[in-house]
């Protein structure tokens, strides 16, 4: 090395999408308020196409989301928890993608804290 090089280490400036805060109604990703359905995936943010009732949840819904192949989807089932369909679970499972139900607040905590590990993670936020 030369005589005075010194090695730096910086860290990438992260441009994952982080939710900034959630209420029943509505979301707060970065500083935009979002008040519909959505899907949240690295440094994407997908509104307003999923049925309202999480039991009604299809593959077709995450067909997108499905293809990018995240290591782990994160389901926020609104403000009660409840399982979706069976055949989306099996569906997601085939393919080797993590599938996890919460209600939507812990939805998003989680979210935040595995983006902040770079890990390969997606969040289906049901906003009610």
């Amino acid at each position: 090395m030369g005589n005075n090089s010194t090695m730096r280490f910086s860290r990438e400036i992260p441009t994952a999408v982080t939710i900034r805060h959630v209420k029943q109604g509505c979301i707060r990703v970065g500083e935009e308020e979002i008040s519909e359905n959505v899907i949240l995936f690295r440094d994407t943010v997908q509104c307003g196409f999923l049925p309202a009732k999480p039991g009604q949840l299809s593959t077709t819904d995450i067909d997108e989301l499905i293809d990018q192949a995240p290591e782990i989807i994160l389901f926020g089932a609104g403000w009660n928890t409840v399982l979706p369909p069976r055949d989306v679970v099996f569906a997601l499972a085939r393919k080797g993608i993590g599938f996890e139900t919460m209600d939507t607040p812990a939805a998003c905590r989680t979210f935040n804290i595995l983006v902040s590990e770079d890990r390969d993670v997606a969040a289906v936020l049901l906003i009610d």
